[in-house]
C-alpha cells in the first residue's frame, strides 16, 4: 500500500521561503510522477508543480504558470522523497500543499491516484 507524508508546512511572511517534503512508501515508482497540488478556502485543488519518477524521462519537472521561478521540485530516489523548495512567497500562495502520485506528467488531480494528507502553508503580507 502507498504511503505519502507531507511536512514542513508553516507559517512564513511574504517574500520568505518554505520547503516541503513528501516522502513516499510500499512500492516502487520508477515509472510514475509526483505531483504537488495546493487547495486554498473556497477554491478549486490546483496543480502546482511535478516531477517524474522514472530513469529514462530524467526526472523531468513541471510547473504551473504562477509558480514557475519561485517553486523548485526535486527528487531524492534513494529516499524515496520529493521535495518542493518555495521561494518569493505570497499571501496568494496559502493553502494546504498535497503530494500525490500517478502517472507520468500529468496536470489534472484526478489523474492521480494517492495523496498525502496535505500541510499548511500560510504567508502573511
Amino acid at each position: 500500500q502507498v504511503q505519502l507524508v507531507e511536512s514542513g508546512g508553516g507559517l512564513v511572511q511574504a517574500g520568505g521561503s518554505l520547503r516541503l517534503s513528501c516522502a513516499a512508501s510500499g512500492r516502487t515508482f520508477s515509472n510514475s510522477g509526483m505531483g504537488w497540488f495546493r487547495q486554498a478556502p473556497g477554491k478549486e485543488r490546483e496543480f502546482v508543480a511535478g516531477i517524474n519518477w522514472s530513469n529514462w524521462s530524467g526526472g523531468n519537472t513541471y510547473y504551473a504558470d504562477s509558480v514557475k521561478g519561485r517553486f523548485t521540485i526535486s527528487r531524492d530516489n534513494a529516499k524515496n522523497t520529493v521535495s518542493l523548495q518555495m521561494n518569493s512567497l505570497k499571501p496568494e500562495d496559502t493553502a494546504v500543499y498535497y503530494c500525490a502520485l500517478g502517472p507520468i506528467h500529468r496536470y489534472s488531480d484526478d489523474e492521480y491516484e494517492y495523496w498525502g494528507q496535505g500541510t499548511q502553508v500560510t504567508v502573511s503580507s
